[in-house]
């Protein structure tokens, strides 16, 4: 299986060809037919750093692939129509590595002096709050990737910028349930996550998940390393005093892998089950040196959890035959957000009787709509149509000493509609009211 590790050097490629690209709100008249000028799409991801190695270089890949057969038209319906409407995909990957100052920069670059039509991307909860403004500001399409916090469409409207990929309170409500149906006792919990938007929405929703669902629980222990420490000897030192009947974590990248190897070489996930809301990431590293019995999420239906179809079958053969490795949910999360984007623009060109469609006819087709994913079904409903929603599913880690590999037993699937929720709702005001109009089986 192929690796990288966190400290390789992978430098952005610039793949821009020199033909002049037709702007998404440039005049139809004079331009080249909307097979003929190229798409320029900006991607932003993690090539260098923690959190490359997990996340960036499958997003990455995950890009590169897909860019590749949609333009030679390989992909299976409905997306056999090749590039965009047409159109070829002509790529710029950009390193997501940097401060929050850096990415805002690296994002205006794109925009301003680039001159991308579409901007895809972002793994870091807090790079999608630092250029979603930017975005409303500069009027530039967007689709953030895989970052999940929930404020960005419920702290203000957003016209430009759109997430296909679920928030994260559909993570933590579904690992809630999860816990609970496995350890039907559950009186002490603690937690251990990133002090930066995506730990803190996740340990919040958690812990109101679990009020709503198990008010006698109590919580033992809450810690908040900073991002990227990569050393938690002390936080190991305390959860192994804790009383705890699991430990809740959202981390991911570097962060999510030094903790699990720094606390099994101790017995902490011997002693104490972990519920890692984004473990699936980082399973084929990890390997038997994670204990079975951690309780594994992919934030979303992905990998082990998506669902059969044959674009499924397409996407995982074809990337394991280009990268002799399988497709990981940072992965399956960039074919949704394409394939979001490719089923919006299509829509907005058929209105238009075939001609190229300028930016906010894209996004008026994009709003509201629903579409498939080698995962399962997107439906962009929250956010006044820019947030979508699909279901879930958890399972429990078991490594296979037979064939090697990681394996996840005891899935157990979730409707969309039980752990989203309703639209017009923020994700707070339903967790804590309770949350009601959930539809659960």
């Amino acid at each position: 299986m192929r690796r990288h590790g966190s400290r390789r050097s992978r430098r952005p490629l610039f793949v821009f060809a020199a033909s002049l690209s037709l702007g998404l709100s440039a005049p139809a008249a004079g331009s080249a037919r909307a097979d003929e000028a190229p798409v320029k799409m900006g991607f932003v991801t993690f090539l260098t750093g923690p959190a490359a190695a997990p996340f960036g270089i499958p997003d990455h890949n995950a890009a590169e692939l897909l860019v590749d057969e949609l333009n030679a038209g390989k992909v299976p319906a409905p997306y056999d129509k090749a590039g965009l409407g047409g159109a070829k995909i002509e790529p710029k990957f950009v390193d997501e590595s940097g401060s929050a100052a850096d990415v805002v920069t690296q994002y205006r670059n794109l925009v301003e002096r680039d001159h991308v039509d579409v901007v895809v991307g972002y793994v870091s909860s807090g790079s999608c709050l630092a250029v979603t403004p930017v975005a409303e500001e500069l009027k530039q399409l967007t689709v953030l990737d895989i970052c999940g916090t929930p404020r960005i469409f419920e702290e203000k409207p957003r016209h430009y910028v759109f997430r296909v990929n679920p928030h994260a309170t559909m993570d933590n409500v579904a690992a809630v349930k999860y816990v609970l149906g496995k350890f039907k006792n559950l009186s002490v919990y603690s937690g251990i996550n990133q002090n930066y938007a995506w730990g803190q929405d996740s340990w919040r929703d958690f812990k109101q998940a679990m009020k709503d669902l198990d008010p006698a629980a109590t919580i033992d222990k809450e810690l908040w390393p900073k991002l990227f420490a990569g050393e938690y000897g002390a936080e190991i030192s305390t959860l192994l005093t804790s009383n705890a009947q699991i430990i809740h974590s959202s981390f991911y990248d570097g962060d999510l892998e030094s903790f699990v190897y720094q606390a099994a070489a101790r017995g902490l996930p011997q002693r104490i089950p972990l519920v890692l809301t984004a473990g699936e990431s980082s399973l084929w590293r990890f390997g038997a040196k994670l204990p079975d019995g951690a309780i594994i999420g992919a934030r979303g239906p992905h990998t082990f959890f998506a669902h059969e179809s044959e674009l499924n079958t397409w996407f995982r053969r074809t990337y394991v035959d280009r990268f002799k490795e399988a497709p990981i949910y940072p992965a399956y999360d960039f074919a949704q957000s394409l394939f979001g984007l490719k089923t919006a623009w299509e829509k907005a060109q058929a209105k238009k009787g075939g001609a190229r469609p300028t930016n906010d006819e894209v996004i008026a087709a994009f709003e509201g709509i629903s579409f498939p994913t080698p995962s399962t079904t997107v439906h962009m409903a929250l956010g006044s149509g820019h947030q979508g929603i699909t279901d879930t599913a958890y399972g429990t880690y078991k490594f296979d000493k037979v064939t090697g590999k990681p394996t996840v037993v005891d899935i157990v699937r979730y409707a969309a509609e039980c752990v989203n929720p309703p639209a017009g709702i923020d994700s707070v005001a339903w967790l804590e009211g309770g949350m009601k109009g959930a539809k659960c089986e």
